[in-house]
């Protein structure tokens, strides 16, 4: 294992080479480094294997492709680059070997950051950067330093998304976040399928999942699509260096206006669309065969992701999908009737609220739909208001405990599966179809919830008013000292 804190150490060694580059230019520098590291890793272990065996093996590039191991031509490999990281024309090096890796290996063509030689980059800070990858050390083989370019790659993208906040981070979903959803609705087998998939952080917790649970990744098959050219190749590189065979289809693109995956039936969608995108082009869709439940409003592509989502389900099919709170209560331009038809449609398992602060790019609070085409409670839906839960990192950013995860996740698996579930005021409910039409297809979990019962302190009410009215008598007389004191020293007449 590498030692604890080795992506911080290695975070905070990198990000002083920053200079005067912002993070997201710099973001694509380092990650694509990082990836050219593993490719390089990964090959040359390859090699040396097959030069053991047989040395026109080591030559051969079947024996590369067979394995899913890229071929890295020798003016491309990292020995080669770290050799001449001092040179002054190291940009093109790297450039070089980009392009050279990209010949050989069509399935990287149009997807690796060439652009190291541009004049405005500091050769000598890159020369650096190169340096510090050199130095990784993790003590051990080849499997483990490729799995320890994996993490650090990973944990790269969320701070890069952190250091960029509202200006970026669209492509990263907190990992928190990420492993919530996965631990709810558990893609064991079968397709898995994010329509905005970002940088890949779905898929790369999905395949951690059934690695966790003794599954086998083979039986996983990933699909996906990103319409930001910059984001898709951050998620090519992301699942390459994780080894997971995908299908982000050829290119980058809307997924509202060009599905790449047109026939597909997923057993599983993982989802964080963009939160309420107001220009998503819905005239030009106004009559799309998606819209079973509804057309959906031009200002707001909310119910357009779900109805999306609920036609690429297959018929047991299940989605676990992030939005903004408004999508729970919008009755505007549709919406209600939207949601009021899904609802009756009994697609809607689970709703969780979530706290504020989740994200890097908003402080807003969010919801998890649990979206379910073979629902085991038949007109019920569960409400689970985690609103309370997360602790703060720092102060604008908060993440849920793994504690918090098991809860919500425990919580939504025993209800379904009939084991040791009860409703617990201020935290879960389980609703049925005529509680949720009572309250106007409304689906703030809060609603449905309750407030948590305060634990009672058996002191008596008339009790703790007059010691509550004493308190403050107290702290406004000590406020009114205070007062006259800061007069007297500031000099009363000025005040």
């Amino acid at each position: 294992m590498a030692t604890i804190g080795f992506e911080e150490k290695l975070w905070s060694a990198a990000d002083k080479l920053r200079s005067n580059m912002d993070a997201a230019e710099y973001k694509h520098v380092v990650l694509g480094l990082i990836f050219l590291k593993y490719v390089s890793d990964t090959f040359q272990e390859k090699w040396n294997e097959l030069m053991e065996i047989d040395p026109d093996f080591a030559e051969d590039r079947d024996a590369y492709y067979a394995e899913g191991v890229f071929w890295v031509p020798e003016e491309a490999r990292w020995n080669y680059i770290a050799e001449r990281s001092k040179q002054p024309e190291i940009g093109q090096i790297i450039d070089n070997a980009l392009d050279l890796i990209e010949k050989e290996n069509p399935t990287l063509k149009g997807v690796l950051p060439k652009n190291y030689s541009r004049p405005e980059l500091d050769k000598r800070i890159l020369g650096e950067i190169i340096d510090l990858f050199s130095n990784i050390d993790v003590g051990g083989n080849g499997a483990r330093e490729k799995d320890v370019l994996g993490r650090v790659y990973e944990y790269f993208l969320g701070k890069f998304a952190e250091s960029e906040g509202k200006g970026g981070g669209e492509f990263y979903t907190p990992k928190s976040v990420v492993t919530l959803m996965v631990e709810m609705i558990q893609p064991f087998k079968g397709y898995v399928y994010d329509p905005c998939c970002g940088s890949g952080g779905m898929f790369v917790q999905s395949l951690k999942f059934v690695e966790e649970h003794s599954g086998n990744r083979l039986d996983v098959s990933v699909y996906g699509q990103e319409s930001n050219p910059t984001t898709w190749k951050l998620a090519k590189m992301n699942l390459a260096i994780r080894g997971i065979e995908s299908n982000l289809g050829p290119k980058n693109a809307d997924t509202f206006h060009e599905d790449l995956h047109p026939t597909l039936k997923a057993d599983y969608i993982l989802a964080n669309p963009p939160f309420n995108a107001s220009d998503w082009g819905q005239p030009r869709l106004v009559d799309d065969p998606r819209w079973k439940f509804g057309t959906p409003p031009a200002g707001n592509a909310n119910y357009a992701w779900l109805s999306h989502m609920l036609d690429k389900l297959g018929q047991n099919g299940k989605a676990a999908v992030v939005l903004a709170n408004g999508s729970l209560s919008s009755n505007t331009s549709n919406e209600g009737e939207i949601r009021k038809n899904i609802l009756n449609a009994d697609f809607v398992d689970t709703i969780v609220a979530l706290p504020d602060k989740l994200f890097y790019t908003t402080g807003i609070p969010v919801c998890i739909w649990i979206l379910n085409r073979n629902k085991k409670n038949k007109g019920k839906t569960l409400f689970i208001d985690g609103r309370k839960l997360g602790k703060l990192v720092n102060r604008r950013l908060r993440e849920l405990t793994t504690d918090e995860i098991r809860k919500i996740a425990d919580t939504y698996l025993n209800w379904q599966n009939g084991e040791n579930y009860e409703d617990i005021q201020g935290f879960c409910k389980s609703a049925s179809i005529d509680e949720i039409r009572e309250h106007d297809y409304i689906l703030t979990p809060g609603r449905y919830v309750g407030i948590e019962e305060d634990e009672d302190d058996s002191e008596p009410f008339e009790e703790k008013m007059e010691r509550l009215t004493s308190t403050l008598a107290e702290q406004f007389r000590k406020s009114r000292e205070l007062e006259e004191e800061i007069r007297k020293q500031l000099g009363g007449d000025r005040i």
